[in-house]
Protein backbone atom coordinates (compact mmCIF):
# COMPACT_ATOMS: atom_id res chain seq x y z
CA UNK A 1 0.00 0.00 0.00
CA UNK A 2 1.58 3.61 -0.68
CA UNK A 3 2.72 5.84 1.97
CA UNK A 4 1.05 8.77 0.78
CA UNK A 5 -0.01 10.62 3.87
CA UNK A 6 -3.99 10.19 4.62
CA UNK A 7 -7.03 12.11 5.12
CA UNK A 8 -8.53 9.98 7.05
CA UNK A 9 -6.90 7.16 9.72
CA UNK A 10 -10.04 5.48 11.59
CA UNK A 11 -8.98 3.60 14.50
CA UNK A 12 -10.22 0.79 16.38
CA UNK A 13 -9.87 -1.86 18.87
CA UNK A 14 -11.12 -4.90 16.70
CA UNK A 15 -11.04 -5.94 12.97
CA UNK A 16 -14.81 -4.98 12.02
CA UNK A 17 -15.68 -2.63 14.61
CA UNK A 18 -14.67 0.62 11.59
CA UNK A 19 -17.08 -1.27 9.25
CA UNK A 20 -19.80 -0.94 11.71
CA UNK A 21 -19.30 2.25 12.69
CA UNK A 22 -18.03 4.33 10.21
CA UNK A 23 -17.56 2.56 7.43
CA UNK A 24 -19.78 4.19 5.32
CA UNK A 25 -18.10 7.45 6.12
CA UNK A 26 -14.98 6.02 5.10
CA UNK A 27 -16.58 4.44 1.53
CA UNK A 28 -17.97 7.96 0.80
CA UNK A 29 -14.73 9.93 1.62
CA UNK A 30 -12.67 7.51 -0.82
CA UNK A 31 -15.41 8.12 -3.51
CA UNK A 32 -15.04 12.07 -3.22
CA UNK A 33 -10.58 11.16 -3.66
CA UNK A 34 -9.73 11.28 -0.81
CA UNK A 35 -7.44 8.53 1.04
CA UNK A 36 -8.38 6.71 3.78
CA UNK A 37 -6.95 4.01 6.14
CA UNK A 38 -7.76 1.75 9.03
CA UNK A 39 -5.51 0.92 12.19
CA UNK A 40 -6.94 -2.29 14.09
CA UNK A 41 -5.46 -2.28 17.48
CA UNK A 42 -5.48 -5.84 17.88
CA UNK A 43 -5.46 -8.90 15.37
CA UNK A 44 -8.77 -10.50 17.01
CA UNK A 45 -6.72 -13.56 18.40
CA UNK A 46 -9.38 -13.86 21.53
CA UNK A 47 -12.73 -13.53 19.36
CA UNK A 48 -15.17 -16.31 20.01
CA UNK A 49 -15.57 -16.86 16.41
CA UNK A 50 -12.83 -17.46 13.78
CA UNK A 51 -9.31 -16.93 14.26
CA UNK A 52 -6.64 -13.86 13.44
CA UNK A 53 -5.54 -15.54 10.17
CA UNK A 54 -9.34 -15.62 8.81
CA UNK A 55 -10.00 -11.92 10.66
CA UNK A 56 -6.60 -10.75 8.72
CA UNK A 57 -8.25 -12.00 5.44
CA UNK A 58 -11.90 -10.67 5.96
CA UNK A 59 -10.19 -7.03 7.28
CA UNK A 60 -8.40 -7.11 3.49
CA UNK A 61 -11.28 -8.03 1.38
CA UNK A 62 -13.81 -5.31 3.81
CA UNK A 63 -10.68 -2.93 3.38
CA UNK A 64 -11.11 -2.89 -0.70
CA UNK A 65 -14.81 -2.84 -0.58
CA UNK A 66 -14.73 0.71 1.21
CA UNK A 67 -12.08 1.81 -0.92
CA UNK A 68 -9.45 2.17 2.08
CA UNK A 69 -5.90 2.54 0.83
CA UNK A 70 -4.15 1.82 4.18
CA UNK A 71 -4.46 -0.52 6.74
CA UNK A 72 -2.79 -2.33 9.58
CA UNK A 73 -3.34 -4.62 12.75
CA UNK A 74 -0.92 -4.08 15.56
CA UNK A 75 -0.02 -6.64 18.28
CA UNK A 76 -1.87 -5.36 21.04
CA UNK A 77 -3.60 -8.12 22.76
CA UNK A 78 -7.35 -8.88 21.55
CA UNK A 79 -9.20 -8.13 25.01
CA UNK A 80 -6.77 -6.56 26.84
CA UNK A 81 -6.10 -3.08 25.52
CA UNK A 82 -4.59 -1.12 27.69
CA UNK A 83 -3.56 2.93 27.70
CA UNK A 84 0.12 2.17 28.51
CA UNK A 85 3.52 4.16 27.60
CA UNK A 86 4.18 1.32 25.12
CA UNK A 87 1.20 1.01 23.46
CA UNK A 88 0.91 4.83 23.35
CA UNK A 89 3.69 4.84 21.52
CA UNK A 90 3.19 2.19 19.00
CA UNK A 91 -0.10 3.64 18.20
CA UNK A 92 1.67 7.35 17.80
CA UNK A 93 4.38 6.00 15.72
CA UNK A 94 1.53 5.15 12.97
CA UNK A 95 0.58 8.30 13.35
CA UNK A 96 3.37 9.85 12.02
CA UNK A 97 3.84 7.34 9.47
CA UNK A 98 0.25 7.92 8.44
CA UNK A 99 -0.10 11.70 8.94
CA UNK A 100 -3.67 11.70 8.73
CA UNK A 101 -5.40 14.94 8.80
CA UNK A 102 -8.80 13.42 10.15
CA UNK A 103 -8.67 10.43 13.01
CA UNK A 104 -11.33 9.02 13.77
CA UNK A 105 -11.91 7.14 17.07
CA UNK A 106 -14.46 5.26 19.14
CA UNK A 107 -16.89 7.00 21.56
CA UNK A 108 -15.18 7.07 25.05
CA UNK A 109 -17.86 4.92 26.81
CA UNK A 110 -18.88 1.48 25.87
CA UNK A 111 -19.41 -1.73 27.04
CA UNK A 112 -16.97 -3.24 25.78
CA UNK A 113 -13.64 -2.40 27.69
CA UNK A 114 -11.27 -2.83 24.29
CA UNK A 115 -13.45 0.19 23.02
CA UNK A 116 -13.19 2.92 25.41
CA UNK A 117 -9.65 2.22 26.03
CA UNK A 118 -9.09 2.72 22.60
CA UNK A 119 -10.40 6.07 22.60
CA UNK A 120 -8.08 7.54 25.30
CA UNK A 121 -5.08 5.62 24.32
CA UNK A 122 -5.77 7.06 20.06
CA UNK A 123 -6.20 10.27 21.87
CA UNK A 124 -3.12 10.42 24.05
CA UNK A 125 -1.16 8.95 20.86
CA UNK A 126 -2.41 11.79 18.69
CA UNK A 127 -0.86 14.10 21.11
CA UNK A 128 2.39 12.21 21.79
CA UNK A 129 2.95 12.01 17.88
CA UNK A 130 3.21 15.91 17.96
CA UNK A 131 6.15 16.21 20.55
CA UNK A 132 8.94 16.95 18.46
CA UNK A 133 11.72 15.61 20.99
CA UNK A 134 9.89 12.19 21.06
CA UNK A 135 11.61 9.26 18.57
CA UNK A 136 8.80 6.88 19.13
CA UNK A 137 10.71 3.84 17.61
CA UNK A 138 13.82 4.83 19.63
CA UNK A 139 11.53 4.94 23.43
CA UNK A 140 10.20 1.31 22.35
CA UNK A 141 12.23 -1.93 23.01
CA UNK A 142 15.31 -2.53 20.36
CA UNK A 143 12.91 -5.89 19.20
CA UNK A 144 10.20 -2.99 18.58
CA UNK A 145 12.25 -0.92 17.45
CA UNK A 146 13.49 -2.85 14.80
CA UNK A 147 10.13 -4.08 13.56
CA UNK A 148 9.29 -0.68 13.77
CA UNK A 149 11.79 0.15 11.30
CA UNK A 150 11.57 -2.49 8.77
CA UNK A 151 7.92 -1.59 8.89
CA UNK A 152 7.99 2.13 7.96
CA UNK A 153 11.67 2.74 6.59
CA UNK A 154 12.47 4.65 9.84
CA UNK A 155 11.60 7.30 11.57
CA UNK A 156 8.91 10.19 10.58
CA UNK A 157 8.90 13.76 11.68
CA UNK A 158 6.67 14.71 14.48
CA UNK A 159 2.50 15.33 13.38
CA UNK A 160 -0.78 15.65 14.91
CA UNK A 161 -3.75 15.33 12.96
CA UNK A 162 -5.91 18.95 12.71
CA UNK A 163 -9.25 16.79 13.54
CA UNK A 164 -10.09 14.10 15.40
CA UNK A 165 -13.55 13.01 15.81
CA UNK A 166 -16.16 10.19 17.66
CA UNK A 167 -17.77 7.10 15.92
CA UNK A 168 -20.82 6.63 18.27
CA UNK A 169 -22.38 3.86 17.00
CA UNK A 170 -21.77 1.77 19.78
CA UNK A 171 -23.27 3.75 22.39
CA UNK A 172 -26.49 5.79 22.97
CA UNK A 173 -25.20 9.46 23.33
CA UNK A 174 -26.52 12.06 21.25
CA UNK A 175 -24.41 13.09 17.79
CA UNK A 176 -23.00 16.39 17.13
CA UNK A 177 -23.33 15.64 13.67
CA UNK A 178 -24.18 12.45 11.33
CA UNK A 179 -22.97 11.42 8.08
CA UNK A 180 -25.19 10.59 4.93
CA UNK A 181 -24.45 7.16 3.56
CA UNK A 182 -27.51 6.39 2.01
CA UNK A 183 -25.90 5.65 -1.20
CA UNK A 184 -23.36 4.02 0.65
CA UNK A 185 -25.13 1.89 2.46
CA UNK A 186 -24.87 -1.46 0.05
CA UNK A 187 -21.39 -1.70 -0.02
CA UNK A 188 -20.84 -0.69 4.05
CA UNK A 189 -23.42 -4.08 4.69
CA UNK A 190 -21.29 -5.88 2.37
CA UNK A 191 -18.15 -4.67 4.56
CA UNK A 192 -19.94 -6.32 7.41
CA UNK A 193 -20.67 -9.55 5.69
CA UNK A 194 -16.99 -9.63 4.14
CA UNK A 195 -16.33 -11.12 7.88
CA UNK A 196 -17.82 -14.38 6.96
CA UNK A 197 -16.22 -16.25 10.35
CA UNK A 198 -17.95 -13.54 12.71
CA UNK A 199 -21.20 -13.44 11.19
CA UNK A 200 -22.04 -16.64 9.82
CA UNK A 201 -24.95 -18.79 11.73
CA UNK A 202 -22.50 -21.23 13.28
CA UNK A 203 -22.39 -23.26 16.61
CA UNK A 204 -19.74 -20.62 18.32
CA UNK A 205 -21.33 -17.79 20.27
CA UNK A 206 -25.08 -18.33 19.23
CA UNK A 207 -25.97 -17.04 22.35
CA UNK A 208 -23.86 -13.82 21.36
CA UNK A 209 -23.91 -13.42 18.07
CA UNK A 210 -27.33 -12.03 16.86
CA UNK A 211 -28.62 -14.87 13.19
CA UNK A 212 -27.42 -14.22 9.97
CA UNK A 213 -30.89 -13.29 9.09
CA UNK A 214 -31.39 -10.55 11.74
CA UNK A 215 -27.95 -8.43 11.14
CA UNK A 216 -29.47 -6.53 7.85
CA UNK A 217 -32.53 -5.56 9.88
CA UNK A 218 -30.29 -4.39 12.79
CA UNK A 219 -27.69 -2.75 10.87
CA UNK A 220 -30.21 -0.47 8.65
CA UNK A 221 -32.33 0.30 11.58
CA UNK A 222 -29.38 2.06 12.95
CA UNK A 223 -28.59 3.97 9.92
CA UNK A 224 -32.20 4.60 8.96
CA UNK A 225 -32.49 6.28 12.77
CA UNK A 226 -29.59 8.17 12.63
CA UNK A 227 -30.36 9.20 9.20
CA UNK A 228 -34.20 10.28 10.62
CA UNK A 229 -32.09 12.74 12.74
CA UNK A 230 -30.38 14.41 9.77
CA UNK A 231 -33.34 14.30 7.65
CA UNK A 232 -31.80 10.86 5.15
CA UNK A 233 -32.64 7.59 4.45
CA UNK A 234 -29.06 6.45 6.34
CA UNK A 235 -26.42 8.05 7.93
CA UNK A 236 -24.01 7.41 10.71
CA UNK A 237 -23.08 9.17 14.04
CA UNK A 238 -20.32 11.17 15.10
CA UNK A 239 -19.95 13.71 17.97
CA UNK A 240 -16.69 16.15 18.33
CA UNK A 241 -15.77 17.79 21.50
CA UNK A 242 -15.61 21.28 20.12
CA UNK A 243 -17.63 23.65 19.48
CA UNK A 244 -18.57 23.85 15.56
CA UNK A 245 -17.83 27.07 13.68
CA UNK A 246 -20.38 28.35 10.69
CA UNK A 247 -20.04 30.65 8.22
CA UNK A 248 -23.16 31.05 6.67
CA UNK A 249 -26.56 30.57 8.75
CA UNK A 250 -28.51 29.72 5.68
CA UNK A 251 -26.44 26.60 4.78
CA UNK A 252 -26.95 25.20 8.13
CA UNK A 253 -28.07 21.78 6.76
CA UNK A 254 -31.50 20.08 8.46
CA UNK A 255 -34.33 22.17 8.70
CA UNK A 256 -35.76 22.61 12.34
CA UNK A 257 -39.63 22.16 11.99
Amino acid sequence: MSSAPLDILAIAAHRDDVEQTCGGTLLKSAQRGQRTGILDLTQGEMGTRGTAEDRAREAADAAKILGVGWRRALDIPDGRVENTWENRLKVAAVIRETRPRMVILPYWKGRHPDHYTCSVLGYEACFLAGLAKLDPAAALSSQQSELSKERTGGPFSPHRPFKIIYATLYYDVRPSFVVEISEQFEKKFASILAYKSQFCDQEAGKDLFPAQVEIRARVESMARYYGMLGGVAHAEPFLQKEVGLVEDLLAIPVKSI
